[in-house]
């Protein structure tokens, strides 16, 4: 019995240490349950934040919009307006300017006109054909105007040396006429296209086939127009298409220059056309 305090104290000893390991364990999880609960409503606080940041703009947004349709409903001053049956139709100012437009052309071509549709083409084909007079002269240059579009077409010999893309002088009277064209209305597109003849390019050359000569004689195009005659980049769109759209068989040395060739399409931006018809046209009492 002697021994029996001791087994005691160390039976309590045991004892306490095991309650105490056990409550640390406890702590240690309800500490890392409550880290995790507080970062998870953070992360939730950011997130509510953030969607009511995107809500509010995109209502900002939607208010603009609205404000701007009504302001063309009110007004009848913009490019189209919306009816209340919600189709969209050529403001008030717009039919007058192009009503004076059209007065211009001859009757021949206005007999033609049958829709909106086409007096709307016939306004834009008189008003480019008469920006881009005396473009069409050489045997090298050929022009077409269809619908709305305009596509000027140039031989590479006019504008290039063989197998390369670096502009040459004599190509720069032609440019300088399209450049004073696009730059005189910002709603008009250019779309530079490069073409080439079935030939391939030799082997070790710099240039690695059709494609990239193509490409590359369009965007020397285009740099050109931007860089010596300040048209807007944002207004050039530049394509290669190789030897794949050609105008005539690739039997002949005299074809295969037809089909060496720079198709540059200018083409009006409806919204703003309206606007170089206002611009331009005399009134007509």
């Amino acid at each position: 019995m002697k021994n029996y305090p001791k087994v005691v104290a160390a039976s309590l000893v045991a004892a306490a240490m095991t309650v105490s390991c056990v409550s640390k364990k406890k702590y240690t999880e309800l500490e890392n349950d409550y880290n995790n609960t507080r970062s998870e409503l953070v992360k939730t606080r950011v997130a509510k934040e953030d969607l009511e940041a995107r809500f509010e703009a995109i209502e900002q947004r939607v208010d603009r919009y609205n404000e701007k349709i009504a302001s063309l409903q009110a007004s009848q001053e913009g490019m189209m307006v919306k009816t209340a049956d919600g189709d969209l139709v050529l403001s008030d100012k717009n039919k007058a300017a192009m009503r004076r437009t059209l007065q211009n052309v001859p009757s021949e071509k206005l007999s033609g006109a049958t829709t909106l549709k086409d007096s709307v083409n016939l306004a834009i084909s008189y008003k480019m054909s008469q920006r881009l007079s005396g473009v069409n002269e050489g045997k090298n240059i050929d022009m077409k105007i269809e619908n709305t579009v305009v596509m000027i077409e140039i031989a590479d010999e006019m504008l290039f040396n063989d197998s390369s893309y670096r502009v040459g002088n004599k190509a720069d009277d032609i440019l300088e006429k399209i450049a004073q064209v696009v730059n005189s209305e910002p709603s008009l597109e250019v779309l530079i296209e490069g073409h080439t003849d079935s030939r391939t390019v030799r082997e070790g050359s710099y240039i690695k086939d059709n494609w990239d000569l193509s490409t590359e004689r369009a965007a020397a195009i285009a740099r050109r127009l931007s860089t010596k005659f300040e048209v807007p980049n944002e207004q050039l769109i530049v394509a290669g298409r190789a030897s794949y759209d050609p105008v005539a068989a690739n039997d002949s040395n005299e074809n295969r220059a037809r089909n060496r060739r720079t198709q540059i399409i200018i083409m009006p931006d409806l919204d703003k056309f309206f606007g170089m018809l206002e611009s331009e046209t005399q009134i007509v009492n």
